[in-house]
């Protein structure tokens, strides 16, 4: 990690000018003691503790696999089986999803964006975070101003004081008004609201990174509904020809033309076949729970659209940003990032532990025996305080700039561990597009074959060449590969939905973005 010269981001330069600037609404700030300070501020401008923030060098590679992938996928004569190009360089759309062409999709994730308590956490971290970094710069920035007022009745005795007279009982009454500021020679306030800024960012990165894993949620559980519901189709069709079959297999032995292990044999594939229809069905309903939730609302409400993959449709390109535009686009590794620059302010809070502190105080008010008497000439009172604290021996501080080094150092591992996790995401699913791709061609030949086999068997039955149990295994075969087919399908959808979150899901646009001006980069030095 690259690290720059200290003292560069003007620190106590903004500090040096709001007091030129406000110099005539402080008394305390002109004569002697302002002059003393300016001249220490000057000194010490360029001493903003602890080495500026660098954003990470992005990734020397240039490709996501050691092998080149090809310019597009394969393609087969199959719904949801076309060919994909890659665009290299090409950036993800902020609403990414509307590519995977399905308006109940689209209305799902509105709705989802609307109403997901998941976001609301987010969304009120992240405010949260805001006002932590408001609060410390309202307290570090500018002076502290309170007023206060007071009353007592005290009982005094000269005697104490060495002076003849009888004791006196008297009432006092003071209204003052106080104003102190911590000088930020070494830049610890500023390091310290540039952390929180920081750490408000990373918020903000959870903010779209939580946004982007709804969304992808919802994509997928709503293709994998569509899925399992063709399959269960699919499969109870499965299952009737295997009742068919085994009716047939019955007559057939009270004729005494089969045996009773062909009847066994043909009960047990049927009643196999039977019990996995509970299981998908469970699937499928467990995916409209899934929905429900993820759109936030209860599992019981219902009213949710049901999928079917017929629903979507592939985009023809598909982005695919380089690796080093990656990095300034994936959520988690720009929240890594701004965890790094956190763990390098709060390092340069440490530091200015090290160096002198002085804080200047100053009040003016007025105390009198009586209330009406407050405001009289004679009541005024004032003072003027400034204090320099210099740590001599405290073993604990330089214990801290090493704790906050390590601290550091653990970032900046955790940040280069997610730059590489995010460039293997990337590289399984683009292996994964290309696999995929060529899983289909081959299931859907598969498909066609069967087909073709089954329609071959009917006209061979309906000449009287094969027996009814033939055709109905033709049948079985050929539903059997249409399962597989359903599956490879939905394959590819996932995957496509897959890369969209790999590449970053884009900047969200319209009502579902977190406007710019959060941003706490903006809002900080």
């Amino acid at each position: 990690m690259k690290s720059a010269d200290p003292g560069q981001d003007g620190g106590p330069a903004i500090i040096r000018a709001e007091l030129q600037l406000t110099a005539h609404r402080r008394p305390w700030a002109t004569g002697p003691l302002a002059l003393g300070c300016l001249i220490g501020i000057g000194l010490l401008s360029g001493c903003t503790a602890g080495p500026d923030f660098i954003r990470p060098d992005a990734p020397a590679t240039d490709a996501y696999t050691p092998t080149p992938l090809p310019a597009r996928t394969v393609s087969s004569p199959v719904a949801l089986g076309g060919s994909q190009q890659f665009v290299q360089g090409a950036l993800v759309g902020g609403r990414w999803w509307h590519e995977l062409g399905s308006p109940k999709l689209d209305a799902l994730v509105d709705q989802a964006l609307e109403a997901s308590p998941t976001l609301e956490a987010a969304e009120a971290t992240l405010s949260q975070a805001l006002e932590k970094f408001a609060a410390q710069a309202g307290s570090s920035l500018y002076p502290q101003v309170d007023a206060k007022a007071g009353a007592q009745r005290q009982r005094f005795n000269p005697g104490t004081l060495g002076q003849p007279g009888d004791v006196r009982i008297f009432d006092l009454y003071d209204i003052t008004i106080g104003v102190h500021y911590n000088l930020d020679l070494a830049g610890g306030n500023q390091r310290a609201l540039e952390a929180l800024a920081a750490r408000a960012d990373y918020q903000y990165f959870q903010l779209v990174g939580a946004q982007l894993t709804l969304v992808g949620s919802i994509a997928v559980t709503a293709i994998t509904q569509a899925q399992l519901n063709e399959q269960l189709q699919a499969t109870l069709a499965i299952l009737q020809t295997q009742d068919d079959q085994v009716a047939i297999t019955r007559r057939r032995l009270e004729l005494g033309q089969a045996s009773q292990g062909d009847l066994y044999a043909l009960q047990t594939v049927a009643e196999q076949t039977r019990a996995s229809i509970p299981v998908l069905r469970n699937q499928h309903q467990q995916t409209e729970h899934a929905l429900a939730v993820l759109v936030g609302q209860a599992p019981g409400a219902g009213g949710l659209p049901t999928f079917a993959l017929a629903d979507f449709s592939l985009p023809a390109e598909l982005p695919l940003v380089v690796p080093s535009e990656l990095v300034r686009q994936r959520p988690d590794i720009q929240a890594s990032e701004a965890l790094l620059h956190a763990a390098n302010a709060e390092y340069g809070v440490a530091v200015s532990r090290l160096y002198p502190q002085i804080a200047l105080s100053a009040n003016v008010g007025s105390q009198a025996l009586s209330a009406a008497s407050l405001f009289g000439g004679g009541s005024l009172v004032w003072g003027l305080a400034g204090q320099l604290t210099q740590p001599l021996f405290n073993p604990g501080l330089p214990a801290e700039k090493r704790a906050a080094m390590f601290a550091f150092d653990a970032a900046a591992a955790n940040y280069r561990q997610t730059v590489l996790e995010a460039l293997r995401n990337v590289a399984d699913v683009l292996r994964a597009l290309d696999n995929d791709a060529q899983g289909l061609a081959s299931q859907a030949a598969a498909d066609a074959a069967a087909q073709g086999s089954l329609q071959s068997m009917q006209h061979q039955y309906a000449l009287g060449s094969i027996s009814y149990l033939q055709l109905l295994a033709a049948q079985q075969l050929a539903q059997q590969t249409r399962i597989d087919l359903i599956t490879a399908q939905a394959r590819r959808l996932i995957d496509t939905s897959t890369l969209y979150q790999a590449m970053g899901g884009g900047e969200p646009h319209g009502e579902d973005r977190v406007e710019a001006p959060t941003r706490t980069s903006r809002l900080g030095h």
